[in-house]
């Protein structure tokens, strides 16, 4: 089932969750449970300068690594590359064209790729950049490409980091956000559960907005 929490709660969340997760790493529970985290743009650049939050982001890597130490195998959908892109290139406002946000996305992908890559380094944990497109996963073929890749990375122990690769989706192909993202991602993948790391209160059925 899916749960929007924050990521300091996640390793809370889930031995409160039905069913019982164990988290110790020699249980059967523990070796076959499969968790995507999704975080939102949000909640990982400060609203205020529109810089990484970089206490945020070392408190949640800190969290999924613990988590497939003790035999969890876990996926994270990241939102953020074009923020980061954006405060790369000094840009105050968001731009609002396909084309400005594909190019903003292309330039601040590989930087969060990077601070992603030097935190869970830091704790011995390998990762892997997986950028999907819907129409990649339109097809049979597509869909169990990106599974059997999936299910190898997880076998080997890497954490793959999921984004929707935004610099070649079109407008009609694209899965809108990655909240939509990451549940396709957990049904692709059989996951157990689905955490949406969010700053928003609760779930809506309609934008509260």
């Amino acid at each position: 089932p899916p749960c929007a929490t924050d990521s300091c709660s996640l390793r809370e969340a889930l031995p409160g969750s039905s069913p019982p997760v164990s988290m110790d790493p020699s249980s059967a529970a523990a070796a076959h449970t499969t968790i995507v985290v999704k975080v939102g743009t949000s909640s990982i650049l400060r609203g205020d300068t529109g810089m990484l939050a970089l206490s945020t982001l070392a408190s949640l890597v800190e969290t999924l690594s613990t988590l497939r130490a003790s035999g969890h195998a876990i996926v994270l959908v990241s939102s953020g590359a074009v923020g980061v892109g954006c405060q790369r290139m000094g840009v105050k406002k968001r731009p609002t064209s396909l084309a400005e946000l594909q190019a903003y996305a292309a330039i601040g992908q590989p930087h969060l790729m990077r601070y992603y890559d030097e935190l869970f380094s830091a704790l011995g944990q390998p990762i892997a950049q997986v950028l999907l497109s819907a129409d990649a996963l339109d097809s049979r073929a597509g869909y169990e490409n990106a599974q059997a890749t999936f299910t190898e990375l997880l076998r080997i122990g890497v954490i793959p980091v999921v984004n929707e690769n935004d610099s070649v989706a079109v407008s009609e192909l694209r899965f809108g956000d990655n909240d939509a993202l990451s549940a396709l991602v957990a049904v692709l993948i059989k996951a157990d559960y689905l955490f949406l790391c969010t700053d928003v209160d609760a779930l809506y059925t309609t934008n509260p907005n």
